[in-house]
């Protein structure tokens, strides 16, 4: 990126940070009405109107809007922050349950080999038959 693109985007960080708050729509708004005493004198409905909306709501909105805008971006980031974290706790927990299931297969298999030896030696003791009873 070239020295004076990379000084052109901080520029318009650094005016959109400072465009972007409450105090900035506050100035803007001390500003539009410095002029609505001559719009109102003129008495002219189009003069009034064309202050209010090209004005008033252009300046004073442009910055009211880009504070929203901040505070649903920042809302959404927290929502997304919260989620991340809720799933790596859900893939942790899923871990630990596989872990745990795992090591249970290997108690249960070690425990069915003792089964197995104890039923072979119990039909070796018997003398390989199985007795039936009357």
């Amino acid at each position: 990126m070239s020295i004076l693109a990379t000084f052109n985007n901080k520029l318009a960080a650094k005016i959109t940070s400072m465009v972007s708050t409450m105090w900035c729509a506050y100035i803007f708004a001390l500003i539009a009405l410095i002029s609505l005493p001559g719009a109102i004198k003129s008495g002219d409905t189009i003069v009034i109107v064309s202050w209010i909306a090209q004005t008033f709501l252009q300046l004073v909105l442009l910055s009211i809007i880009m504070v929203g805008q901040n505070v649903q971006a920042a809302s959404v980031e927290q929502k997304i922050n919260e989620t991340h974290e809720a799933s790596l706790g859900e893939f942790e927990l899923a871990k630990e349950a596989r872990g745990i299931a795992s090591q249970e297969l290997k108690e249960l298999k070690i425990i069915s080999e003792e089964v197995h030896k104890l039923l072979s030696t119990i039909e070796e003791k018997l003398g390989g038959k199985s007795q039936t009873r009357p």
